[in-house]
């Protein structure tokens, strides 16, 4: 199947306007990714003609959206390729995904003296957690660090683990660096040790595909918002025996079996125990179409254009004067960089007056920040509905800095 770029950028509305009189250069799809006509026709063609609160509803239209939404929890399953769609929770995010794995499987199974291992390039969604639920407990969080590279020093991992550890939660591809990391290895070292793993994906899924059995790792969430979806949903993909071994986080209704005034609750089976309250049902749906039309046009396709487009970027940025680049030479759909001496948050301002949009700041990666000593970088986002002509134009609005501000 070939890649047809003005076909699928004409599939973004928002892509066609302008930012301050020029054509918009949108280079933050690593923080939330642009959403296709078919993702947005689904919400609304759900509000319009099919809206009704999912679950218990016996009439048509309640019956109707509850297989609407329990079908993407199947779709879903196979985009990840799980054993079962029973092994798909339907999250916020995958900060609340982190949270929820947390709060339940954590709290339930970390003991004083236990220990979780994350790593140095981590998203704060992946450390604060743990964080929080090792102080709670007792457990301590070691990190695996980084090599000058930008990549991890999995040689550590070794040393880091021993009998108490418990978790290793580790993210696929780096939200700064572009760092693809070797997540089947580490969960090879993690499960020979007998430790439970996690997979950040927010920033994998939607440049290659994700095969959850071939990794062997026991839990993997993504967020819907960056993977062309809309925002306010996302998946946690759990190991069935763990889901059913781990108590809820959140009570409420939808997550019951029974609910007595004397004889207590008990719990609806997993996932949808991990599901109380009303959900999303229309940014569920919205996901589907996202899953959908990603499928349609090919994870393969996507992958073999966007290494082209960086390859493109990095050789074009390396021009550009006085421009330090993180992380390693091959990366996945984000180049971070700082200009000289101009703060990142300047060189942001100065794109945008030309139409171009990159994200600047800590990118929620402190620690990062702290190994290469900077309060901030600068991080353009190049995906499928990018093209060679606005990284040309970041060129030459990097080198137009540099030439009026020295």
């Amino acid at each position: 199947m070939s890649f047809d770029l003005a076909r699928v950028r004409a599939e973004f509305p928002l892509l066609a306007r302008e930012v301050n009189g020029q054509p918009l250069a949108y280079l933050d799809s690593a923080a939330s990714a642009q959403k296709p006509q078919a993702v947005i026709e689904a919400e609304s063609q759900f509000y319009r003609n099919g809206y009704a609160a999912v679950h218990r509803g016996i009439h048509t239209l309640s019956a109707e959206a509850t297989t609407e939404m329990e079908n993407v929890r199947v779709q879903a399953a196979a985009f990840l390729n799980a054993a079962s769609a029973e092994e798909i929770v339907f999250v916020k995010g995958t900060t609340e995904a982190i949270n929820l794995v947390a709060n339940s499987w954590g709290s339930s199974q970390l003991q004083p003296g236990d220990n979780i291992i994350i790593t140095e390039m981590e998203h704060h969604a992946n450390i604060v957690p743990w964080q929080m639920v090792a102080q709670r407990t007792g457990a301590e969080v070691r990190f695996i660090p980084l090599t000058p590279q930008g990549e991890l020093d999995i040689a550590q991992l070794p040393l880091l683990m021993d009998s108490r550890t418990r978790l290793l939660a580790v993210t696929q591809v780096s939200n700064v660096l572009g760092t693809e990391n070797p997540v089947k290895e580490l969960v090879a070292q993690a499960k020979a040790a007998g430790v439970v793993t996690l997979i950040d994906g927010a920033q994998a899924v939607m440049h290659h595909s994700v095969d959850v059995q071939d990794l062997d790792c026991d839990f993997y969430v993504f967020s819907g918002h960056k993977i062309y979806g809309p925002t306010g949903i996302g998946i946690l993909y759990g190991r069935k025996a763990l889901l059913d071994q781990m108590p809820p986080w959140e009570g409420g209704g939808a997550m019951i079996a029974t609910v007595s005034l004397t004889n207590g609750t008990t719990y609806a089976a997993a996932p949808w125990r991990f599901e109380a309250g009303s959900p999303n049902t229309a940014a569920i749906i919205g996901l589907g179409a996202a899953l959908k039309w990603i499928g349609e046009l090919g994870l393969d396709v996507i992958c073999q254009r966007e290494r082209e487009l960086m390859r493109y970027a990095l050789d074009k940025l390396a021009l550009v004067p006085d421009i330090i680049i993180y992380g390693p030479s091959q990366r996945s759909g984000v180049v971070a960089f700082n200009l000289g001496k101009h703060h990142a948050f300047d060189v942001g301002s100065f794109l945008d007056q030309y139409g171009i949009a990159i994200r600047t700041g800590h990118h929620c990666a402190m620690p990062l920040m702290h190994y290469y000593q900077v309060p901030a970088m600068c991080r353009a986002s190049f995906v499928l509905y990018n093209t060679e002509e606005e990284v040309d134009r970041l060129v030459a609005g990097l080198t137009r800095i540099h030439r009026l501000l020295g």
